[in-house]
């Protein structure tokens, strides 16, 4: 069976699982962020674990739930089990949950994205087209829209044909051939290089980081080089150690001295989505970091030679 990143989906129709208005830390100006489901990394500290599994699936919202046992009683068979005075679904259920979110009289149950045509989600992006005219723009995020393929592509063609400002959130964790396709419409580039080692990045993340320092390198030799911003998450006892940013900074200095990067403080607020998609975070309770701790980070950064890097 082939992986994800061999096999993206090229479907008439993408899931997406959220749609951001008036984004402001997503590129630049006001912003429309489009978050499309699916991704083929398993990061210890994903922000968004919604959007992991590229499959549509119900989601549990206990402060709605009535406790009225109806979703037990018009389950299908190997379709949810009732336990702890609450639904849990079976995720390996091979069909939808259509009926579950029928019957559930509260909206305790809904499903975690919806699908789009390619015209319907241009629709919603146009809705705020009257922002982008003062220097904002869409971006797409996720999960990973690498892994939504050639709709990708095509939703990325309709944006420059309506002269909308373009912007990516990617893993780069995809087939080249796709990428390729992607660059000559996306106006900004967001890169995610979370660890330069290879046991500890698949350790993290359960892939490997050779295929994205493959296209990191591919595209900072290429004409869009100029568009690129690399990011690293800062993450506690994890990518937050003075090896890996210098060894993630020269990396991209010996291949562009004037790459922008920028270095992601510890979000701390992921972890109450977990329990939506039945998830355990797997990681402590950490702190942001602080502003010195920071600074030491951005003095290593600097110290291989690079200037532009970006500060919160």
């Amino acid at each position: 069976m082939k992986s994800s990143l061999e096999q993206p989906m090229t479907t008439s129709k993408a899931l997406v699982f959220d749609i951001k208005r008036f984004a402001v830390h997503d590129g630049t100006g006001i912003r429309t962020t489009v978050f499309f489901k699916g991704c083929p990394l398993r990061c210890k500290w994903c922000q968004n674990p919604e959007g992991l599994s590229p499959k549509q699936r119900p989601i549990y919202f206990e402060n709605s739930c009535i406790h009225c046992h109806l979703c037990e009683q018009n389950a299908y068979p190997g379709q949810m089990t009732y336990q702890n005075d609450r639904p849990y679904f079976n995720l390996d259920y091979d069909s939808d949950f259509d009926n579950l979110i029928r019957y559930c009289p509260s909206n305790a149950i809904r499903y975690d994205s919806q699908p789009y045509t390619i015209d319907e989600l241009m629709d919603k992006i146009k809705q705020d087209e009257v922002f982008f005219k003062q220097g904002g723009g869409v971006t797409f995020s996720g999960g990973e829209p690498f892994m939504q393929g050639q709709y990708l592509i095509e939703l990325l063609k309709r944006c420059k044909q309506e002269n909308i400002h373009t912007a990516i959130e990617t893993t780069l964790y995809a087939s080249l051939e796709l990428i390729k396709q992607a660059l000559p419409y996306l106006d900004l580039i967001y890169i995610d290089l979370k660890e330069f080692d290879e046991t500890k990045h698949k350790n993290f993340t359960q892939v490997s980081s050779k295929i994205i320092k493959e296209h990191i390198q591919y595209i900072l030799e290429s004409k869009y080089k100029n568009k690129v911003i690399i990011r690293t998450p800062l993450i506690p006892s994890m990518t937050a150690t003075d090896d890996n940013i210098q060894s993630i900074a020269r990396f991209i200095y010996d291949i562009y001295p004037e790459v922008k990067y920028e270095l992601l403080n510890y979000n701390p607020l992921a972890s109450a989505k977990y329990s939506l998609v039945d998830l355990e975070y797997a990681l402590p309770q950490y702190q942001k970091f602080s502003p010195r701790q920071m600074q030491h980070f951005y003095d290593i950064v600097q110290q291989t030679g690079l200037k532009n890097l970006i500060k919160e």
